[in-house]
């Protein structure tokens, strides 16, 4: 891929969840030396991600979820409020932002637009997020939501967008990929705020 970069070995350290390689390279450095070195990288696949909004309604649908590793990082409930996501398996990014829409937020949506993608965090973790926004409206709502994976249980949270851009703000909306597209639709103006 570069020549700027050499894979001497990857070793497997875990595939209980997804897996997990240490990898031991070398790298030309700009001052033209060789170093070796040695990095892990967690590797659970790439995903996808939608902020669905309402424009007459000035709302934005998001969720709440328990997520475990805010919990050991000081979170003291562990729930986040968070925009609907999930993992591609062998979806494409748009046919897996469709299904996790609907499994999550109980919405059949039919027109998405992809906004960007992003490395969310690329000193560590493999992953592309692909990012999506869509109009709801009540009607498309065919099923409560909540999650069908095993272990999820997801409650639906639909929010006036200003109220929402003002949790982000307090702290109370801390993670990444809500954040980029509340502040992406804020910048564009989908809603009034």
């Amino acid at each position: 891929m570069t020549e700027r970069v050499k894979i001497i070995s990857k070793e497997l350290l875990s595939d209980n969840w997804y897996h997990l390689h240490k990898v031991t390279f070398d790298y030309v450095a700009s001052d033209g030396t060789t170093k070796r070195q040695e990095r892990e990288a967690y590797d659970r696949g790439n995903g996808s991600t939608i902020l669905l909004f309402n424009k007459t309604k000035q709302s934005v649908i998001l969720t709440r979820q328990l997520r475990i590793p805010t919990y050991l990082n000081g979170n003291n409930s562990g729930f986040l409020i968070e925009a609907c996501a999930g993992l591609l398996e062998k979806d494409n990014a748009e046919d897996c932002i469709r299904k996790e829409t609907e499994e999550e937020t109980g919405y059949r949506i039919k027109n998405v637009q992809k906004i960007f993608e992003s490395y969310m965090s690329p000193g560590s973790v493999t992953e592309i997020l692909y990012f999506f926004v869509a109009e709801y409206e009540d009607h498309m709502k065919v099923n409560e939501g909540g999650g069908t994976d095993e272990g999820e249980d997801i409650e639906v949270l639909e929010i006036n967008f200003k109220r929402a851009i003002e949790m982000m703000a307090n702290g109370e909306i801390k993670d990444a990929k809500t954040i980029m597209l509340l502040q992406y639709a804020q910048i564009n103006k989908l809603l009034n705020n």
